[in-house]
């Protein structure tokens, strides 16, 4: 019988089976940024320890940073003293770090990539859940928490344990207007955000091979929304491309040897799997979340559930928490949902194609008085192409604020953050209470596209009627 990707990246990096079931794995790539990283650098000083690989190690400045008013030292306090306690456990180590001077800046899971570090077959961790992202590459990436970082930063391994693996195999062309967040949002809808717990999900069949690398990012960041430990898609050709001729990839003979390798660690076509999941790329729509979990989620064509439609309590409980905080009714349509504040940005979709594909909904057209609409690019290489695109203008003619690259809105640990109970139209990966810098404030998951045409219109509204020939 075969094996999957799982299995063969995972033997290949595992050090030694643990006498508690978990495994000593070996780490290839460790990304860090300066939220999680401070505290684990004073535990390795504590024990008087040094980094283990640190040419295995890089870091970035992103959960944070400010996208206005980026002179240091920053306005911020809080923000100062956690980029100069980054910018000091990093003296003398040999990591390299991508700050704003670097002109590599950016969300670690946008720079990992753009620069070549993150390549197929690699163990890769993170001190941030959304590392699951790196899994694009026929990667096995996993998010981690402080005391994990300061372990892979010892000793370059982690000691966890092998999930199960479930494919989920989309067939078929995706509609216009309908994206790759579309895809994962509707999956999670169908999974629960809890369905995932104990796996790892294997991407697969012909929507997904059809897909970008981009939009292959968009859809593995969000598996731990839905639950899994990982999420990942097979390598291949599309892969490659992305990968060569990066600034850390490898190149010439190295670069063939490599990929003869990659070719091999795809899953084998009879390899058996715990669980799998079908679905119809043309059952799609463009999506949008109504509630505060990303499962809670319907096509925008669509109403928001009715607790008659529900026969279990504790779901019942969850609809009308939901339902109290978003100040929705059920059986109400979610189009036509007043939005005041619009965001295209994060780790899930701030790549340039995301600014593309938004930038040619609002072109020529202008953001609704109501609303307050921004675009915060996911790297400063992403701000820069952008910039020499003509994307950046577009966005300003249109209404929309050009930001400094960073997780800006995604979860406000920067300046910028809701008010009150403003309602924000989001591409990023999250809409639980307070996640945007607000208790009350009231957060709408969906892709880029769909966040600018709420902007334009002030509402949700359909994308597909300015998009579609």
């Amino acid at each position: 019988m075969g094996r999957t990707l799982l299995d063969k990246v995972w033997d290949t990096h595992a050090v030694r089976e643990l006498p508690n079931g978990q495994t000593q794995l070996f780490i290839g790539l460790h990304l860090v940024h300066e939220v999680t990283s401070p505290q684990a650098f004073q535990m390795l000083a504590e024990r008087g320890l040094s980094v283990r690989y640190p040419h295995r190690t890089f870091a970035t400045v992103d959960h944070i940073i400010p996208t206005t008013l980026v002179e240091r030292p920053y306005a911020d306090g809080m923000a100062e003293q956690m980029f100069v306690a980054i910018e000091r456990n990093l003296e003398g180590t040999g990591i390299a770090l991508f700050d704003r001077s670097s002109s590599r800046q950016g969300i670690v899971h946008v720079i990992g990539p753009e620069l070549g570090l993150t390549q197929p077959g690699m163990t890769i961790a993170c001190g941030d859940s959304h590392t699951s992202t790196h899994g694009a590459f026929g990667s096995i990436a996993l998010g981690i928490g402080t005391s994990q970082v300061r372990d892979v930063l010892a000793t370059q391994t982690l000691a966890v344990a092998k999930p199960r693996c479930r494919r989920i195999v989309v067939d078929g062309e995706l509609a216009d207007g309908v994206y790759a967040k579309d895809v994962i949002l509707d999956i999670i809808g169908r999974l629960g955000v809890q369905g995932g717990v104990g796996y790892a999900y294997e991407y697969a069949g012909s929507t997904f091979e059809r897909m970008s690398m981009d939009e292959r990012m968009t859809v593995c960041n969000m598996s731990i929304e839905g639950g899994a430990r990982v999420g990942y898609v097979n390598p291949d050709a599309t892969t490659y491309a992305y990968v060569i001729g990066r600034e850390y990839a490898p190149a010439g003979a190295d670069y063939a040897k490599a990929t003869s390798w990659w070719d091999t660690i795809a899953s084998d076509g009879d390899a058996a799997y715990d669980d799998e999941i079908w679905i119809e790329a043309k059952s799609i729509a463009p999506m949008v979340t109504w509630g505060i979990n990303p499962g809670q989620v319907v096509g925008v064509d669509e109403r928001i559930p009715t607790l008659t439609d529900v026969g279990d309590d504790a779901e019942r409980f969850s609809i009308q928490e939901a339902l109290d905080h978003m100040q929705l009714r059920s059986g109400d349509p979610i189009a036509g949902t007043p939005v005041d504040v619009a965001f295209v940005g994060s780790c899930t979709n701030s790549r340039l194609s995301d600014l593309r594909e938004a930038a040619r909904v609002v072109e020529g057209r202008q953001v609704s008085d109501r609303v307050m609409a921004l675009v915060v690019p996911g790297s400063q290489q992403v701000q820069a192409a952008a910039e020499a695109e003509g994307l950046a203008d577009v966005f300003r003619a249109s209404g929309f604020e050009w930001r400094e690259a960073g997780c800006s809105m995604c979860l406000a640990m920067n300046p910028d953050k809701l008010v009150g109970d403003q309602v924000c139209a989001s591409s990023s990966n999250r809409n639980f209470k307070g996640r945007q810098g607000s208790p009350t404030g009231r957060t709408l998951l969906m892709s880029p596209a769909m966040v600018a045409a709420a902007a334009l219109a002030g509402e949700v509204t359909d994308v597909r009627a300015l998009v579609q020939t």
